[in-house]
């Protein structure tokens, strides 16, 4: 198979920076599934390549999933460290608008195993800022 090309932060910062509005406002209409589909895929490819590694499963359903994090690579079954959360809320987490732990305490964000919260250390990918 052949190996995914890399992710160009100028684009994929684009991409976050088109939905800026959206994100800083939920009132304001939702982006088209094919904006918000590119968002979310380049940010957490773009998460995969700065983390080099398979311990820990990052899903952003129904867009993506990707591995990360150095460490004991997983290869069947369930993986025993996996952060799961919504689009919006994974678009908010990279742009660095919500909080790793608030995006926790209110339910938007499950980590599930020993090394789920390290991917903190990785974000945010894209700043953003208050609006």
């Amino acid at each position: 198979m052949a190996a995914r090309p890399r992710v160009d932060p100028v684009q994929a910062r684009t991409a976050v920076l088109a939905l800026a509005a959206w994100l800083h406002d939920d009132t304001v209409p939702a982006p088209d599934r094919a904006e918000l589909a590119a968002a979310v895929r380049l940010t957490a490819r773009t998460l995969a390549e700065l983390a080099p590694g398979a311990s820990v499963e990052v899903r952003i359903p129904p867009f993506v999933a990707v591995q990360c994090i150095a460490g004991p690579r997983h290869t069947r079954g369930t993986p025993p460290n996996v952060v799961e959360t919504d689009p919006r809320s994974w678009l908010l987490l990279a742009a660095g608008l919500l909080e790793t732990s608030a995006a926790t305490a209110a339910g938007k964000l499950r980590l599930s195993g020993a090394r789920a919260a390290e991917i903190a250390e990785w974000l945010p990918l894209v700043k953003l800022g208050a609006n």
